[in-house]
């Protein structure tokens, strides 16, 4: 509508300079203001002619004034009226036969040559008809003209010399027609006696500034053919629906749809994303809310107005993928349906609108981010809107790649978010989406944060100036800047980490924009990372093996609070089997070696080097603090051992001496007594058994027996 109005306008400008020539008895003057035009003028709605016939009833004046010398009359004119017309008529109710022919045809307006039946003398007036045709003679569907039983539309113009006010316009359509007024001003319509619609306006005071396009549909039956084609590798059929006679329609859409679809596919590298194919209903704009076509992805339905150029054809199939279902807002489907759309057209050398960002479209300028839903917004920042995001569109393509691209919508498509984490033996990168035999997937279709972080992810530039320029609210750019400083500092800590993943907290931090949680996590995650280092050198210099244990806790998905644990045991460790190797004596002495009689400390030093290599701390921990308590212990132990061995000796040899001397005596036999000259061992022996001498009545007397 915005292209034809700028042309019906430029032919109202044409139409307002010299509309009519005076050719006097002596010489000729300007015509105006002194040959007046005003006009009343009657659209008549012909569809089965597939034309609007024009009457104009003209009342032509002389205000000229005669002088002695000089008589003025007029007796031809002319009158620019709209491009097209054919079919010219002059006649009047008088006397004579006025004829009218066309003098010039231009793309803005038709020069008519007004050649009158009787001169105009100055002073008088003069009442005639022009009757023309505007005929629908087919061709490109966005023709200005269009006169048939489903659709009409055409322009409407009111006609008169510059500066002459009086002109009235009527526009009768037949009865049946839904009729609004697709640009330009117009009173509302009225319904006549035969059904029909009648738009009539009063008296213009400034005829030639009046301009209208009318466009008006009448419910008929309509043509369905089904197009069938391949998209990657599934078949789909595609249902066109138009009306009867509009055969070219049909033909020119299924035509597009069909070539259009498996080129489509290839370029954004997703497969066919329906379960069913897709229906196109021809219609007007008026059923698509001014647009000029629509997509229903519940339905899989594309609207496209009778009038929609081939582009945008395209662009609705282009919905097929980018519908809100791949991508959350509104700019972002919008951007790569008209880029794809328009990449395709190319292709298939089918003509594209223009999408230029004009100073007019600047002048609308909002964030991309504001954009409101379909019907909401005015004509300029609609107008705006899709310009500056296809520009978007193009310069991400120009950064990313076709290839790029590509990465970008399987991620999305398959939900994997970006800042996956790095695959072994493959290396890591802070964005890389996707590369993950298991990759991390999030909820829902990316939204303007998520789109951004995975074009990211799959180009070597970063683009958030692209999104500062083109879609961030002055909040949003708040959050511009909390990412580019945690991105910052995640790419540090990253390649910190080396081969250990960093936890999938922090990731997801990163995708949500929740940066202040993740800068908490990364200051974490920085913290356990240093104590590695310390753990490392720590352990190497006491000749142990670090174990995974640290890692593990590491990677897990707990805030660190195992990490912290962790590292804490393996240093407190670390210290308890140095404190044991620093406990050894290097020389033993006499004590030391007795303490150290029956026991292995070296095993125990041993089993802690093997218990941490393990990830046993505990044990660890435990057999050096016992290696540890003997080796302090040793002289302690070896004085009391030594101590214990010398009293030992003491006892066995007194027990010796007494044994010895005891033996001794054994042998020498028993000695007499040096008492009253007894030898009690000689007494002792002789003496007999009381009860058994008393029982055999014997006595005797105690005797001596030599030594």
């Amino acid at each position: 509508m915005t292209r034809r109005l700028a042309g019906l306008l430029l032919a109202v400008a044409a139409a307002s300079g010299w509309l009519v020539s005076p050719v006097a008895v002596d010489h000729v003057r300007a015509a105006t203001p002194d040959l007046t035009i005003v006009t009343n003028a009657r659209y008549d709605v012909q569809p089965d002619a597939h034309r609007v016939r024009v009457t104009l009833d003209m009342e032509l004046t002389n205000h000229l004034a005669d002088t002695r010398t000089k008589r003025y009359y007029f007796d031809h004119a002319f009158l620019s009226v709209l491009p097209g017309a054919s079919n010219v008529k002059l006649s009047w109710s008088g006397a004579g036969t006025p004829r009218a022919g066309i003098s010039k045809q231009t793309a803005a307006s038709t020069l008519v040559r007004l050649d009158l039946a009787e001169r105009i003398y100055s002073g008088r007036s003069a009442s005639y008809r022009l009757m023309f045709d505007l005929v629908d003679k087919g061709g490109a569907a966005s023709r200005d003209v269009r006169v048939g039983g489903s659709v009409v539309s055409f322009p409407v113009w009111a006609y008169a010399t510059g500066a002459t006010p009086g002109s009235t316009v009527r526009v009768v359509f037949p009865a049946g027609y839904h009729v609004e007024v697709g640009a330009g001003e117009i009173p509302p319509p009225a319904t006549d006696a035969t059904g029909g619609v009648v738009f009539q306006t009063g008296k213009l005071d400034k005829p030639l500034a009046f301009f209208a396009y009318l466009v008006a549909d009448r419910p008929g039956a309509e043509v369905v053919r089904t197009v069938r084609t391949t998209v990657g590798d599934k078949p789909v059929e595609v249902m066109i629906r138009a009306w009867t006679d509009d055969a070219p329609w049909s033909d020119r859409v299924g035509g597009l749809v069909g070539r259009g679809l498996p080129l489509l596919q290839e370029r954004i590298g997703l497969p066919w994303p329906r379960d069913e194919g897709l229906v196109v209903h021809e219609t007007v704009s008026r059923s698509t809310g001014g647009y000029a076509g629509l997509f229903d992805p519940a339905n899989g339905q594309i609207e496209v107005a009778f009038d929609a150029g081939d582009d945008v054809v395209l662009h609705e199939a282009a919905h097929a993928w980018f519908n809100g279902a791949l991508l959350a807002d509104r700019w972002a489907n919008e951007a790569f349906a008209s880029f794809y759309g328009r990449e395709v057209a190319t292709a298939l050398k089918v003509k594209s609108g223009a999408t230029n960002l004009t100073p007019e479209l600047e002048a609308a300028h909002i964030p991309l981010n504001a954009w409101g839903a379909i019907g909401r917004e005015d004509h300029a920042t609609e107008g705006y809107a899709y310009a500056a995001s296809l520009e978007l569109a193009r310069a991400i393509f120009e950064r990313t790649g076709p290839d790029g691209l590509r990465a970008v919508w399987a991620d999305a498509a398959g939900r994997v978010g970006a800042y996956q984490p790095p695959v072994p033996g493959v290396g890591s990168t802070a964005t890389v989406g996707g590369g993950s035999a298991t990759p991390e997937t999030v909820d829902g279709a990316p939204d303007w944060r998520g789109l951004l972080d995975l074009v990211d992810a799959h180009s070597s530039t970063p683009n958030d100036d692209l999104w500062r320029t083109w879609v961030a609210r002055d909040a949003d750019l708040v959050l511009l800047d909390a990412r580019a400083v945690a991105r910052a500092r995640y790419e540090r800590i990253l390649a910190a980490a080396g081969d250990w993943r960093l936890p999938r907290a922090i990731r997801d931090g990163l995708r949500s924009w929740r940066f202040d949680q993740t800068n908490l996590l990364l200051a974490d995650a920085s913290a356990i990372l240093d104590q590695r280092n310390s753990i490392a050198s720590a352990a190497s210099a006491s000749g142990l093996a670090v174990p995974d244990t640290l890692r593990t806790a590491f990677e897990r998905a707990d805030g660190f609070a195992s990490a912290t644990l962790e590292a804490v045991a393996e240093r407190e460790s670390i210290a308890r089997y140095d404190s044991a190797v620093a406990a050894r004596p290097t020389r033993p002495d006499l004590l030391e070696n007795v303490g150290l009689w029956g026991t292995a400390p070296e095993d125990l030093l041993v089993e802690a080097r093997a218990r941490f290599a393990s990830g046993d701390m505990t044990g660890s921990a435990a057999a050096a603090g016992s290696a540890t308590a003997t080796w302090s212990s040793a002289s302690e132990v070896g004085r009391g051992r030594i101590v214990s061995l010398a009293a030992l000796l003491v006892a066995t040899l007194l027990a010796l001496v007494v044994a010895a001397v005891w033996i001794r005596g054994r042998r020498r036999g028993p000695r007499r007594s040096t008492v009253a000259g007894v030898d009690p061992y000689a007494t002792l022996a002789a003496t007999p058994d009381p009860v058994e001498g008393a029982a055999a009545g014997e006595t005797g007397a105690i005797g001596a027996e030599p030594d």
